[in-house]
């Protein structure tokens, strides 16, 4: 009996079995031959071995052609089935063309998400119409290799797997602000001091958030935020700033557009807060797929050195 085992002789036998079912569906091994770009003796010495490794005659040979004996009939179908799935095999790795496309799962922070992300993804989509974008909007930790996602934005600090890539988008600057109404009521805080004396809004459950440094040169100030407001995202907080509950710190991106506006105002403009970078977190590049690869590379253009997010003066 034959070694079925055996790798090389697995793939003898499959590629007889594809030429086998071109016979039949031809009807003759000239017209298979053709169509398969071989010669009429090379299509006949690969029947014959098959028939010998499975022992039986396969096809009736005739002058006008040929046709599936019993045997060869129930054994062309078990070849059909896999006829069909190796052209739909082929089929998709004709389709892998280096073309985006297909669903692209994205996690973003919330407020980056809101602010950033949403109004320049018409853009990205139009680029690359035949990409899905399906996006999920958490503070959480992500674990992309656990939750299927192809990329996640996110700061910095919160990368969590050493093994996946980063790439920075934008430096995220920090300032403190509050609304006109607000700062009316109780005035304007000029130093860390008198942040006491005014109700600081926090993110929940995020301590390291609402430490308020501050670096100068040769001083170090910190102030742990403190009020009777939390919000669970960067977004509820800045919300609650546009309405008056107190003192922020929010990233420029969210704040600067409001300073121009005068929705709100920069308090404390000499407060100068340590940096951090937003990032895009993906996969090992060497295999990326063109959606998540189109993706990163258009989130670094679009958003990497623009004057739109640094600190305002």
């Amino acid at each position: 009996m034959p070694d079925w085992n055996s790798k090389g002789h697995d793939m003898d036998i499959s590629a007889q079995m594809l030429i086998f079912a071109t016979v039949v569906e031809r009807g003759s091994i000239s017209a298979a031959a053709r169509s398969m770009g071989q010669t009429p003796s090379a299509v006949s010495k690969q029947i014959g071995l098959l028939e010998d490794q499975v022992h039986y005659r396969l096809l009736n040979r005739t002058r006008t052609g040929v046709s599936p004996t019993q045997e060869g009939q129930e054994f062309y179908e078990k070849c059909k089935a896999m006829a069909e799935k190796f052209k739909e095999a082929e089929a998709m790795i004709q389709n892998l063309d280096g073309v985006p496309r297909g669903e692209l799962r994205i996690a973003s922070t919330v407020a980056f998400g809101k602010s950033q992300l949403i109004p320049v993804l018409p853009e990205f989509m139009e680029e690359n119409p035949e990409v899905q974008v399906s996006l999920d909007l958490t503070d959480r930790e992500i674990d992309l290799p656990a939750e299927g996602f192809d990329a996640a934005i996110c700061f910095a600090e919160q990368r969590k797997h050493p093994d996946m890539v980063v790439r920075r988008i934008m430096q995220s600057r920090r300032v403190l602000c509050a609304s006109r109404t607000y700062l009316e009521r109780f005035g304007v805080p000029t130093n860390f001091a008198e942040l006491a004396d005014h109700n600081c809004l926090r993110v929940a459950g995020k301590s390291q958030r609402n430490a308020w440094n501050s670096i100068v040169p040769m001083t170090v100030d910190r102030f742990e935020a403190t009020g009777n407001f939390e919000g669970n995202s960067t977004d509820v907080v800045f919300r609650a700033a546009l309405a008056g509950i107190g003192i922020a710190r929010l990233p420029c991106y969210m704040a600067n557009r409001k300073f121009e506006t005068g929705e709100l105002v920069h308090v404390m403009p000499e407060y100068a807060p340590p940096s951090t970078d937003i990032v895009v977190v993906f996969a090992d590049r060497r295999n990326l797929a063109p959606k998540t690869r189109a993706f990163v590379d258009y989130l670094v253009r679009r958003f990497n050195n623009s004057d739109a997010y640094r600190m305002t003066g």
